[in-house]
C-alpha cells in the first residue's frame, strides 16, 4: 500500500505526476515480529509463567536499527498500523495468527521534537489499555496518588487534551471513568476517612494497611503484594517508572475473555537521552522488564546495548544472562536486527512507482539504474533523490537525463552527524579515510589520545563489522563518501588541511602496524597496509616511505592476492608508478603476459620510480619477457637487476639460470644454483633442473625442501609454486604418491593467486592419467590453449611435452609424430630444444640433427636411458 507524498506534490504543479511514498519490502522485520510475539504469548500463556518473577531473563524487546533515512519510522508505523488492522499496512505482510489472540499496539515517538517525557510514556500505555474496558486497579490507585501530588489541581483531561503525544490515544474520559471506579470501591471498604483525597497522612495509612491484611472485599488487590509499598514510596517518577509492574500485574489478571498483548512500539529510540546521561533510557527499561506480558518494539539508529555488562550503574538490568536475546552471538530468534539496505531490485521498485505519469514511471531506465548504483541501498539517499529529480523536471519541462543529475547530497552528511559528538565526527571524518580500521587506528589517525569516541562510533550502525579481521570495522560506503565529498556545511568541517594532516597521520599509522607485526608477519597485515597506504600517497602526493619495504614484502611471497586501486592510475607521481608496478605486477596472474609487459614499460619510461625502486618494474618485465619467449630480452633485464645488487638481485640470478636451462645450458644451472641460497630458490631451481634429466626421485627431493623451507619463513605462495612443481614431476613416476601431492597442491593454493601453479597442477593430473586418458591429447591442447592467452610459454611446452609422454607409453607411432609436431612449434631456435629432444628420448631414438642440442649433466645416453625407464614403468604398471 503506497500514500501521497505530501512533499513531493506540493512541489510541482503538474496534475498528471503522482508521487507516492512507497514502502519497501521489509518481509523478513516483519517475520521477527511474529516470531517474538508468538514466542511472548506462549511465554505469558505457559502455567508456570509469573508475573511477579523479576529475576527471570526477558525476551520481550525486540530492536531494529540502522543508519538514519534507512526506513525504521516507516517501518515501526507500518507494524503498528499491520497489527491494529491486517487490511492496513503493506499487502504482502501475512496477518497475524488468530491464535495469538488480541493485539494492542501503541505506538510512542520519543523523538524531541515529539516533546516525550517519561510520564507521558506511561500515560500513553495506560490511555491503550483502557480501550479493554477494564479498569487496572493496582495501577490506577497507585497512579491517582501520583497525579494529585505532581499535579495539584489539574484535571487529567486537561493535561491530555493539551499533549497531543497521549490525546490521540484515547479519550480521557474512559481512563477517569476507570480511575474513578478503583477510588469508589476503594472507598468503601477503608474507614475513617470522608475521601481518599491525594492519600497521603492517615488516609495513605488507612489504605496501605487494608492491603496489607488483604481484605476481602479488595479481592482485585488482594494478590498485588508489592502495591503497599510503591504507595508507601515517594511518587516521584522514578517511582512512577515502578508502577509499570501494577499495570503488568492488572493485565495478567483480566479475565480470559478480555486478555490481550501489548504491543509498546518506542520509535527514535536514539532521542531517549545521550551516551553519557541514561536517565530516560534507564526508567524505558524498568518499564520494560517490569511488563514481561508485552512486547516492546524498540526503532532507533544504533544498537540496544543492554546486553553489555559495562553498563552496570547506568541502567538496572544489564548483560546477555538478563538479555540473551539482545546478545551478538544470539542465533535462535534473535532480537537485535539491523535494517538492511534495500537490494538493487527493491531499490528499482522503489524508483519505478515513486514518480508515475499516466501509470508509467517518469525516470527512465537508464537514470533509474544510475541511481541505484550511487545509492548503495540508503532509501534516504533514494527519497533526496527523488525529489532533486523532480526540481529538474519542473524547472526544465522535461525527465532530466543522467547527465544532468548531480550525485551528492550534503543532507546526507548532516544526518549523520545528527547524534554525534564532536569528538565521534571527528574519529567518522578519520576513518572516512581509511577503507576499514580499528579502534587503535581510527585514534591515531584522529589525532587523539584516548579511544572512547572511537569505541563509540563503532556502535554505530553505519559502521560494519567484520568478524575476524585485522582491521574489523568499515564505514559504509556511501557515508564514507558523503563525509569525504560533502562535508561542507557543518560548524566544525574541516578544511584542506586538516583532510591533509589526517592523512598523514593514517598513512604514518599504517607503517607503525607493518613495523608492529614484522616479526610474525600477517599477509592480511601487508596487504591491508599496502592497499590503504597506496591510496592515501596518491590521493595526497605523500612520499613513498615505508611503502618500498611493503612492496618488496609483497612480491618476496608470490601470492599475489589484488592490489588493484580504484580510478584509472597516471603514472604522474612516484605513489602512482609504484602502484600501478604492484598493480600490473599482481594482474599479470589473470591477464595475457604482453599486457603486464607494455604497462611495466610505461612505468619504466616515466622516471617516477626513485631508483632503489626500480628493479621491481625490470624484474618483473624480465620475467613476463621471459613467459612471452623473448629470451635475449628477459636475459638482459635479469643482468641488470643482477648486477645492481639490490633486494632481487638473487632472484635475478635465479631468472639468468631458469633462461640458461630453457635453452638447455644444465651443467651451468648446476654449477651455480647453489649460490642462490633460499632467498634464490635454489631448491626449486635445482627440481626443475633434475626432472628434465629424468631423475624424478631427486627433483621431487628438491621441491620437498623448497616447500618445506618456504612454510618455515611463512612464504605461502613461494611453498604452493614448489608443491605445484613437485605433484608435476611426481606424476611422471609414482601415480599414488602423486595423487598426494596433487592434493596438497591445490590444499595450498587455495586462497592464492600462483596461474602458472595452477596450470601445473593441472598438468600433473594429465600426467597421472598418461597411457589411459584416450583424450588426452584433446585435453592438453585446451591446458595449452589457457597458458597460451596467459602468456606462459613454458606451460604451454610442458602441456604437449605431456601428450608426447602418452603417445610414447601406448606406442602410437601417428600420436608420436603428432605430438612431436605441436611440441616444436613451442621451440625458439634453443628455447624449449631440449623438449623436444627428451621426446625423441622417450622412444629411445636420437634427435634430428638440426635440432638445437642439449648440454645434458651426465651425457645425453644416461639421460635417454632414464627417460626410456619412466615409459616402461608406466606400461607395466598399467598392465598389472
Amino acid at each position: 500500500m503506497s500514500r501521497p507524498d505530501l512533499r513531493a506534490l506540493f512541489r510541482t504543479n503538474s496534475r498528471a505526476l503522482t508521487a507516492a511514498d512507497i514502502f519497501a519490502d521489509r518481509e523478513e522485520e516483519w517475520s521477527a515480529v511474529g516470531l517474538s510475539l508468538a514466542d511472548l504469548v506462549a511465554t505469558r500463556r505457559d502455567p508456570a509463567f509469573d508475573i511477579e518473577d523479576v529475576q527471570a531473563p526477558r525476551q520481550n524487546v525486540l530492536v531494529f536499527y540502522g543508519v538514519g533515512g534507512i526506513g525504521k519510522s516507516t517501518l515501526s508505523r507500518q507494524i503498528a498500523e499491520h497489527l491494529a488492522d491486517p487490511g492496513n499496512g503493506p499487502a504482502h505482510w501475512t496477518p497475524s495468527a488468530p491464535e495469538l489472540g488480541r493485539i494492542l499496539p501503541i505506538r510512542i515517538d520519543l523523538s524531541r521534537q515529539s516533546g516525550a517525557s517519561f510520564e507521558t510514556v506511561m500515560l500513553a500505555v495506560r490511555l491503550a489499555v483502557a480501550d479493554l474496558g477494564q479498569p487496572m486497579p493496582a495501577f490506577d490507585l497507585a497512579f491517582h496518588r501520583y497525579w494529585a501530588l505532581n499535579h495539584p489541581g489539574e484535571p487529567i483531561e486537561e493535561y491530555l487534551r493539551r499533549h497531543t503525544l497521549v490525546a490521540r490515544l484515547s479519550s480521557a474520559g474512559i481512563l477517569r471513568e476507570q480511575m474513578d471506579s478503583v477510588l469508589a470501591d476503594l472507598s468503601q471498604v477503608v474507614t475513617g476517612v470522608g475521601t481518599l483525597g491525594t492519600l497521603v497522612g492517615q488516609s495513605l495509612r488507612l489504605v496501605v494497611r487494608v492491603l496489607r491484611e488483604r481484605h476481602h472485599r479488595l479481592r482485585a488487590l488482594a494478590g498485588c503484594r508489592r502495591l503497599p509499598d510503591l504507595l508507601e514510596a515517594d511518587p516521584d517518577q522514578d517511582t512512577l517508572s515502578y508502577y509499570s509492574h501494577l499495570l503488568a500485574w492488572d493485565l495478567s489478571r483480566l479475565p480470559e475473555g478480555k486478555t490481550a498483548t501489548p504491543v509498546v512500539l518506542l520509535d527514535t529510540f536514539e532521542d531517549v537521552g545521550d551516551r553519557a546521561h541514561r536517565d530516560f533510557e534507564r526508567l524505558i527499561q524498568r518499564m520494560v522488564w517490569l511488563m514481561p506480558n508485552a512486547l516492546f518494539i524498540i526503532t532507533g539508529r544504533n544498537r540496544l546495548q543492554w546486553d553489555d555488562q559495562r553498563l552496570a550503574g547506568q541502567l538496572d538490568w544489564v548483560g546477555g544472562h538478563h538479555w540473551p536475546g539482545l546478545v551478538p552471538e544470539a542465533t535462535e530468534n534473535p532480537r537485535q536486527h539491523r535494517v538492511g539496505y534495500l537490494s538493487e531490485h527493491d531499490s528499482e521498485d522503489y524508483l519505478h512507482r515513486r514518480l508515475t505519469v499516466g501509470n508509467q514511471p517518469l525516470m527512465d531506465r537508464p537514470a533509474r539504474q544510475a541511481l541505484v548504483k550511487h545509492s548503495l541501498g540508503l532509501p534516504l539517499y533514494l527519497d533526496l533523490a527523488v525529489l532533486r529529480f523532480l526540481d529538474l523536471y519542473e524547472r526544465t519541462g522535461h525527465a532530466p537525463d543522467v547527465s544532468e543529475f548531480r550525485h551528492d547530497f550534503p543532507v546526507l552528511v548532516a544526518r549523520t552527524f545528527r547524534d554525534l559528538t564532536p569528538d565521534e565526527r571527528q574519529i567518522l571524518r578519520a576513518v572516512s579515510l581509511l577503507d576499514s580500521f580499528s579502534i587503535e587506528l581510527a585514534t591515531a589517525t584522529a589525532g587523539m589520545d584516548r579511544d572512547a569516541a572511537a569505541l563509540r562510533l563503532v556502535d554505530r550502525p553505519f559502521v560494519e563489522v567484520i568478524p575476524g579481521a585485522v582491521w574489523p570495522y568499515q564505514v559504509h560506503d556511501l557515508v564514507r563518501a558523503a563525509v569525504r565529498d560533502a562535508d561542507s556545511t557543518g560548524e566544525d568541517r574541516w578544511s584542506d588541511a586538516d583532510w591533509r594532516r589526517a592523512a598523514q597521520r593514517a598513512f604514518d599509522a599504517l607503517g607503525s602496524e607493518l613495523v608492529k607485526h614484522s616479526d610474525d608477519p600477517d599477509r592480511r597485515v601487508l596487504l591491508g597496509c599496502l592497499r590503504q597506504g597506496l591510496r592515501l600517497a596518491r590521493d595526497f602526493d605523500f612520499p613513498l616511505g615505508w611503502l618500498a619495504d611493503a612492496a618488496f614484502a609483497y612480491v618476496a611471497d608470490y601470492v599475489w592476492e589484488p592490489v588493484e586501486l580504484e580510478g584509472a592510475l597516471t603514472v604522474d607521481s612516484p605513489s602512482a608508478a609504484l602502484a600501478e608496478t604492484l598493480t600490473a605486477i599482481a594482474q599479470r596472474q589473470r591477464q595475457d603476459r604482453s599486457l603486464t609487459a607494455d604497462r611495466l614499460h610505461v612505468v619504466l619510461a616515466s622516471g617516477q620510480l626513485p631508483s632503489d625502486l626500480l628493479e621491481l618494474p625490470r624484474y618483473f618485465l624480465a620475467e613476463c619477457e621471459r613467459d612471452l619467449g623473448r629470451v635475449d630480452a628477459s636475459m638482459e633485464g635479469m643482468r641488470q637487476v643482477a648486477a645492481a645488487g639490490g633486494r632481487l638481485a638473487a632472484d635475478a640470478r635465479r631468472g639468468i639460470l631458469h633462461l640458461a636451462r630453457r635453452v638447455g645450458r644444465f651443467p651451468l644451472v648446476l654449477e651455480t644454483a647453489h649460490e642462490l641460497g633460499s632467498k634464490g630458490k635454489n631448491h626449486r631451481t635445482l627440481g626443475d633442473l633434475w626432472w628434465t634429466q629424468g631423475d624424478i626421485t631427486l627433483s621431487c627431493s628438491s621441491y620437498a625442501k623448497g616447500r618445506d623451507e618456504a612454510l618455515a619463513l611463512g612464504q605461502r605462495g613461494e611453498a604452493a609454486l614448489s608443491q605445484a612443481c613437485l605433484a608435476f614431476a611426481a606424476s611422471f613416476q609414482d601415480r599414488a604418491r602423486a595423487n598426494e601431492q596433487i592434493l596438497q597442491g591445490e590444499q595450498l593454493l587455495s586462497g592464492v593467486h600462483a596461474r602458472f601453479a595452477e596450470l601445473q597442477i593441472r598438468n600433473a593430473r594429465l600426467l597421472m592419467e598418461c597411457g589411459s586418458a584416450p583424450d588426452l591429447p584433446e585435453r592438453a591442447e585446451e591446458i595449452a590453449a589457457l597458458a597460451a592467452g596467459d602468456g606462459l610459454s613454458s606451460c604451454v611446452a610442458y602441456a604437449r611435452f605431456v601428450a608426447c609422454f602418452h603417445a610414447a607409453i601406448i606406442g602410437s607411432p601417428v600420436l608420436v609424430q603428432d605430438g612431436r609436431a605441436r611440441l616444436s612449434e613451442c621451440v625458439s631456435g634453443a628455447e624449449f630444444a631440449y623438449l623436444l629432444e627428451l621426446a625423441h628420448y622417450l622412444t629411445g631414438e636420437e634427435a634430428p640433427a638440426e635440432l638445437p642440442r642439449a648440454v645434458w649433466i651426465d651425457g645425453a645416453e644416461a639421460t635417454r636411458n632414464r627417460w626410456v625407464t619412466l615409459v616402461t614403468e608406466r606400461r607395466r604398471s598399467l598392465s598389472a
